[in-house]
């Protein structure tokens, strides 16, 4: 097929065929999905029960929900320590492997690991090192002469789970911001370097406004994260009776969709979710013609 020529015959037939599978995905498992989840926001269904109709009722019932309104709590708090953590510490990353040493592909790809293992896998080591007996963390407390802590306590659960998701989503973010870092043109740090800018000055007005749409979409992916946590949440939070110390959002639509097995409020609550984002996201667009320079 040449460039600027549709598709004709055999061609077009086999266009076809090989978008086929992921058009059909695209219908039935996305977009058909929004659409379920919309029409079951109004109904009252248990799974066994014919659904019936429920009109505004799920949302009304959100207002006077104590759990949910802690949930949605409980989930600012945690993006205010995820992104800005996980930002800093992705953008601190990628500038460290984005010198020349020896052996750095090796360092990318370890930190890279953390973002491609298994959720439940790693929640369940870091049960081990976050444990009250015998934990990785409190016997290096217990060695230094100090006493265990409890982190997964309501006191402390919010941040261990943060510091949790940060770590495992610090290789992504990295190589976001490495693709950033290795755009910016090498003749503008050696124009800096002849008028004598030195390396901190050479970041303050070089490396940090040119990257400045990765960091836009960085800020926006790792929103988005950190109002769909759930995994590591559920295999480290999660007790005996199902309740959380830090029930999020997400863990919030998990108990009322499969444990309480009420559909139609985990439906709202998953609509509710979204506008959220997609509230927060229409604010970010709105900002970021202010700081983020394309040019």
């Amino acid at each position: 097929m040449e460039s600027g020529l549709k598709p004709l015959g055999r061609e077009r037939f086999w266009l076809g065929a090989l978008l086929a599978p992921t058009i059909i995905g695209l219908i039935f498992g996305v977009i058909g999905s929004i659409f379920a989840t919309i029409g079951l926001s109004f109904l009252k269904w248990d799974l066994l029960q014919p659904p019936t109709w429920a009109g505004f009722d799920n949302f009304v019932g959100l207002l006077k929900d104590s759990l949910f309104l802690k949930s949605v709590s409980f989930t600012f708090a945690f993006s205010a320590m995820y992104v800005p953590g996980t930002i800093v510490l992705s953008l601190a990353v990628a500038l460290l492997l984005n010198r020349k040493l020896r052996g750095v592909s090796v360092f990318r790809t370890i930190y890279f690991l953390p973002s491609v293992t298994s959720a439940v896998a790693v929640g369940l080591v870091w049960s081990w090192i976050y444990a009250r007996d015998n934990g990785l963390l409190n016997n290096v407390l217990q060695t230094m002469g100090l006493d265990p802590v409890n982190w997964l306590s309501t006191r402390n659960a919010l941040s261990s789970i943060a510091i949790v998701n940060i770590w495992g989503a610090i290789g992504e973010g990295a190589i976001v911001f490495l693709a950033g870092l290795q755009a910016v043109p090498r003749d503008y740090y050696e124009a800096a370097q002849v008028d004598g800018a030195n390396e901190w000055q050479q970041f303050w007005r070089i490396t940090l406004p040119l990257i400045t749409p990765s960091i836009f979409f960085q800020t926006i992916i790792t929103t988005t994260n950190a109002f769909q946590a759930f995994e590591y949440v559920y295999v480290l939070t999660r007790g005996a009776n199902g309740a959380s110390q830090t029930p999020t959002m997400v863990y919030s639509i998990w108990q009322n969709g499969f444990r309480w097995f009420n559909m139609g409020a985990a439906s709202a609550q998953a609509i509710v979710l979204a506008v959220i984002i997609f509230a927060l996201t229409a604010v970010y667009f709105w900002l970021q013609r202010r700081w983020v320079i394309y040019d």
